[in-house]
């Protein structure tokens, strides 16, 4: 992404309308995070699956193909299917080893670590670039690379039981294996694999009893046990630890098993924190049926009724903004619910006028003073910015706006008659 042309164009990569003609059936395309690629599996004549990247095939055929997706370095990653054996295969080359199954394929930020979940028989394990962990556990659930590509994580059972043990079950059977090694404590149940931003450290959440939940880090749960937990965050810059939690007070902010917000909610999730790391957001209900985002314990005067997604903080840490959805009709719960949301964004309390079909995350700009976000309505699809709609309409965009290094110019990849275009626009002229 460093080295894109940040000139105004419309390019033409690809004219997918023309794949639909070629082939039996095309699956839903995929473009890469530069724009300059669009793929999709595509089904040949003959039956045989491959892959159509920018026009051109793969070489090798499959039975089947799922999970395909662009590594962040531009290479195209598929789970592939050949003689009921799965692999992965990138950029057209199959790795070596073949397994009874692949799945949660998972890639590293800079996209030189790719790995999954594999069943052998009757065991499980993970495989990285093409090798496969030498030990091998009774299940492996998720499948997590760290920031710099090096280590991989699984949440694993660690102990045989049998069905219907509810006493071995409650005596703990699941652990996270590192690269392999797992932790030596277990837990009745766990839920999600989150490494710090340097790599060095894993957080998850953890479940002792019934009702007793904590965060665990390395191995080491908190002292401090809650009613609940939701997924924890790692401060940036240092290996401070925050998770929402329930306490007597209600659902708040605790970072490293303490509490730190001053009122309580009742209900707080999608904690995240700001890119310096000195402040912290979550998604809160300040009383039942009612959503808003909370900045440092303090809640958004104005609350939603239907749903508030995971707050972004802009660059700088000042500004957060969030997808919001409001029922298209108001009232009551009385009648079974059979319209769709209204989607808009909300940017420091304040949700920009109108709404849409949908809407996608917010994205802000350099400087942190525009928003943008990609939306649809009536199936078409616009570029939102600072409330407005774009007066380009496509028929589909994929994924987020990109801003330039100067905040002036937005990389678009948008599908219009059939055909992709990668396109680089001046934000003045959205």
């Amino acid at each position: 992404m460093k080295n894109l042309d940040w000139t105004p164009k419309k390019e033409m990569i690809a004219d997918l309308s023309e794949w639909k003609k070629r082939f039996r059936v095309v699956h839903e395309p995929v473009v890469s995070d530069d724009g300059r690629k669009v793929a999709a599996p595509v089904q040949k004549e003959d039956g045989s699956w491959t892959c159509c990247v920018n026009g051109e095939l793969w070489e090798n055929t499959f039975e089947r193909i799922r999970s395909w997706k662009f590594a962040p370095d531009g290479r195209l990653v598929a789970l592939v299917k050949q003689e009921d054996q799965w692999t992965v295969a990138v950029d057209d080359a199959p790795w070596e080893e073949w397994f009874d199954y692949v799945w949660n394929l998972a890639l590293s930020p800079q996209g030189g670590t790719i790995a999954a979940n594999v069943k052998m028989g009757e065991d499980y394990g993970i495989c990285v670039n093409g090798k496969a962990w030498e030990r091998r556990f009774l299940e492996t659930r998720d499948c997590v690379v760290s920031p710099d590509g090096k280590r991989v994580g699984t949440i694993i059972k660690a102990k045989p039981t049998k069905e219907r043990d509810l006493a071995g079950f409650a005596e703990g059977v699941w652990t996270i294996a590192i690269d392999g090694e797992p932790w030596s404590k277990t837990f009745v149940s766990m839920q999600g694999i989150y490494f710090s931003p340097d790599s060095t450290k894993v957080a998850t959440q953890v479940r002792f009893g019934i009702t007793e939940y904590t965060i665990a880090v390395d191995g080491q749960p908190w002292e401090k046990r809650f009613g609940c937990v939701w997924d924890p965050a790692f401060r940036p810059g240092n290996a401070d630890v925050a998770a929402p939690a329930s306490t007597p007070k209600g659902w708040m902010a605790v970072v490293n098993g303490t509490p730190v917000w001053e009122k309580g909610f009742t209900q707080a999730w999608h904690l995240r924190f700001s890119p310096d790391g000195q402040r912290i957001a979550a998604v809160v209900a300040p009383r039942f049926g009612r959503w808003t985002v909370a900045v440092d314990g303090v809640p958004w005067a104005k609350t939603f009724t239907e749903v508030v997604l995971p707050p972004v903080f802009s660059p700088d840490g000042r500004r957060v903004a969030a997808v919001v959805g409001e029922p298209r009709r108001k009232g009551g719960y009385d009648k079974l619910k059979t319209e769709p949301n209204v989607w808009s964004i909300a940017v420091d309390g304040e949700a920009w006028e109108g709404g849409f079909d949908m809407i996608w995350d917010p994205v802000f700009s350099p400087d942190g003073k525009m928003v943008v976000a990609k939306a649809e309505k009536e199936g078409r699809f616009c570029v939102v910015v600072n409330g407005r709609p774009g007066k380009s309409q496509y028929e589909g965009l994929f994924g987020n706006p990109i801003f330039s290094p100067d905040g002036s110019k937005l990389l678009l990849k948008c599908l219009d008659g059939g055909k992709y275009y990668l396109k680089v626009v001046p934000v003045s002229e959205i």
